[in-house]
């Protein structure tokens, strides 16, 4: 179709693969969208070309959708350790007037970079914070977008595939006439760099709400062994109660103000594993946590929470051993503390 859109998803994994297939499900037929695919893993390649989409055996096979009158797309869904190299060989094979989307969590500031050696080649560059994870294929996708208003409206038939849609959450009182495209889940933010920038500070939230929930369902899992209130004076000086965990998540998930999408996945957790037996608690973090503080830092803005999240995640991963020692050695010394036997 000469109206149509031609895009490429390049990176397959978690994500990728069902950013093909929600386009695919969920695109406008008055604005068709035609998808390749492209993987590092063939196999991979080979599982979506059975599904319908076209497999490209490798970079180069780009070239045959160049096209100057109706320019291609390159979606680039992969690691943030390999996404700067990945656009690189990408853009080997394209020719002027081709845009290139990162979708994936990359530091806003490198997207700045990227754009500007990109234009020196006449291809366009725009940043795309993607939230959903692997619920995205069934939801929808939540996008922040960064990039020069033309090219950024030129994807509107991807973008608007891709969210939720406005039926996705109730209306907010007081907005009316017809919905922006931020209630129906993709907002235009600016230009490069500002889609991943709002992305960075959505994940950083994300950390200080998780770890909230965490630390809220530690005390009351506490409360079930019992806690020694040695300062009360009075004969109940222990408060013990035989908490059902499972329970008080699913009654916080009705009418309560603390009711989230992220307590509905923690009550789902505590179903399928009631004491969370399987799951070790180190807790690893991604760049978008340590940037969102950094920036903080930079624009000297109090980040307590954020900050605090960041810092719970690396004692999880038990970094915090040896300072511990430290401590306990100085304790012992000025003041003869003995450490607690086990």
């Amino acid at each position: 179709m000469s109206d149509s859109l031609q895009l490429t998803i390049v990176g397959l994994g978690r994500m990728g693969a069902n950013i093909a297939r929600r386009i695919s499900r969920h695109v406008d037929p008055a604005t068709p969208v035609n998808i390749s695919v492209f993987d590092v893993s063939p196999e991979t390649v080979k599982t979506l070309a059975a599904e319908g989409f076209t497999g490209l055996s490798s970079l180069a096979d780009l070239k045959k959708y160049n096209n100057a009158a109706h320019p291609q797309i390159v979606w680039v869904m992969v690691p943030a350790e390999v996404t700067a190299e990945t656009i690189k060989k990408v853009a080997e094979h394209l020719e002027a007037g081709a845009t290139i989307i990162d979708g994936g969590n990359t530091f806003y500031r490198d997207d700045i970079h990227n754009a500007d050696w990109l234009r020196e080649l006449g291809i366009n560059f725009v940043d795309v914070g993607t939230s959903g994870g692997v619920f995205g294929l069934a939801r929808g996708y939540s996008l922040m977008i960064g990039g020069d208003k033309p090219v950024v409206d030129r994807l509107t038939p991807i973008f608007e595939a891709l969210a939720p849609g406005f039926e996705a959450a109730e209306r907010t009182p007081g907005n009316e006439g017809a919905p922006s495209t931020a209630e129906k889940g993709y907002y235009h933010c600016g230009p490069v760099g500002s889609g991943h920038y709002v992305k960075m500070v959505h994940n950083g939230i994300e950390y200080g709400a998780m770890a909230a929930y965490a630390e809220g369902l530690n005390l009351l899992n506490t409360t079930r062994n019992g806690i020694k209130h040695p300062t009360y004076v009075g004969a109940h000086n222990e408060t013990k109660y035989d908490l059902n965990m499972s329970e008080i998540s699913e009654v916080w998930r009705r009418g309560s103000v603390v009711a989230s999408w992220l307590l509905d996945l923690t009550a789902q957790a505590y179903v399928e594993d009631p004491e969370l037996d399987g799951y070790k608690g180190s807790v690893s973090d991604s760049g978008e946590g340590r940037w969102t503080v950094q920036t903080a830092i930079d624009a000297g803005v109090p980040a307590n929470v954020l900050s605090a999240s960041l810092m719970g995640r690396f004692t999880s991963r038990v970094n915090d051993l040896y300072a511990n020692k430290v401590l306990s050695a100085m304790r012992m010394k000025f003041g003869g503390h003995v450490e607690p036997k086990k």
